[in-house]
């Protein structure tokens, strides 16, 4: 009897041995089971800059941007603010010698802009393409003629209409450089977006205006040739060079021999987008200023280290620059900034 209870008692422990064993049970318990990762989905952005396509944080599509009419000569340089454009056009003033409009779609972080110099027809009619404020510091009496007609409500540092408190001289701007004169006029880019919101001339488009260009996220040309670096002459005197950097997507921008560098920050400025566009030059009836058509004509389009060539068109004052494909399609751009070099049909544009 005692044997028996024994062998039952032996029996009962082994069971139990057993079942608290793990290696007699294949399947996992509920507590081992890997909880499935679910990826997030991805938020689009809710606004778009209207210039570069590129994501922000508030809606801008119904501000006008402010555009500045920037000096170009060797002896000016560096320029300041430059690196902060979302677009750069760039044409023939006079004799050779180049300028630049500088568009800002949000100039709310800009600090210190220029050197800022006198206005030419082309700029002011690039600035009305955008539905811009048009930042200037005098003009021939051409583009002062043009602006009195049309009624335009500009910010000028010679005359100062509109320009309380915005442009100062500063002509050691640069250790160990200083600068003559008509190279020292500088806009503080804090005061400018501060007075003319005051004023109301920097604020909503005009009724009906809307930039119409699209961008998309690789703008690289299916079919072009290579043009890693491009070479655009637009004079004698002036070249601009874009190396496109595969790394960074964009186009590093060279001129006078050296990076084109935003003295406030040193920064070399670069673009996502180059569009040269050759038109007819001529000289104004004083035999000095250049005429600019910008009517329509032939071109090329370069984005990612590849180029095509294009058409583009403008017309009248207020109209805005429109890009065409060969096919005569709109051209789509590059997520990202744009630099446009505006040249003579009779110069070169080399691309390796």
């Amino acid at each position: 009897m005692k044997r028996l209870a024994c062998l039952l008692a032996t029996g009962a422990m082994l069971l139990t041995l057993c079942a608290c064993s793990g290696s007699s049970d294949p399947s996992p318990s509920p507590s081992s089971d890997p909880t499935p990762t679910v990826e997030p989905t991805p938020t689009p952005p809710l606004y778009t800059n209207p210039l570069t396509g590129e994501a922000t944080d508030t809606d801008l599509s119904g501000q006008k941007p402010v555009t500045v009419v920037i000096n170009n000569i060797r002896a000016a340089m560096p320029q300041q603010g430059t690196s902060k454009a979302d677009i750069l056009y760039e044409a023939v003033a006079e004799g050779g010698i180049t300028r630049m409009l500088a568009v800002f779609q949000d100039p709310a972080d800009l600090t210190t802009i220029g050197s800022v110099r006198s206005a030419r027809d082309c700029f002011l009619d690039l600035a009305l393409g955008h539905d811009g404020v048009f930042v200037h510091a005098g003009g021939s009496h051409y583009v002062y003629d043009t602006l009195a007609q049309l009624g335009v409500n500009d910010v000028d540092g010679v005359k100062g209409t509109n320009a309380s408190g915005i442009f100062f001289r500063d002509p050691d701007r640069t250790p160990g450089v200083t600068y003559a004169w008509e190279h020292t006029l500088m806009a503080d880019g804090a005061t400018l977006v501060k007075n003319l919101t005051a004023s109301g001339i920097l604020g909503p488009h005009s009724d009906g205006y809307e930039y119409e260009m699209t961008f998309t996220e690789d703008g690289t040309p299916a079919d072009g040739q290579s043009a890693n670096t491009l070479t655009v002459s637009f004079s004698g005197y002036k070249t601009t060079t874009f190396r496109y950097d595969s790394a960074k997507h964009v186009y590093m921008v060279e001129q006078y021999g050296d990076a084109f560098t935003d003295g406030n920050d040193d920064t070399q400025v670069s673009t996502t987008n180059v569009l040269v566009l050759k038109t007819d030059y001529s000289f104004m009836d004083d035999g000095y200023y250049s005429d600019v058509s910008l009517t329509s004509g032939s071109g090329y389009f370069a984005c990612g280290g590849k180029m095509i060539p294009i058409t583009w068109e403008k017309g009248g004052h207020y109209d805005q620059l429109r890009y065409y494909t060969q096919d005569g399609k709109p051209l789509t751009l590059g997520v990202g900034k744009s630099f446009v070099c505006i040249i003579p049909t009779t110069q070169s544009v080399v691309a390796e």
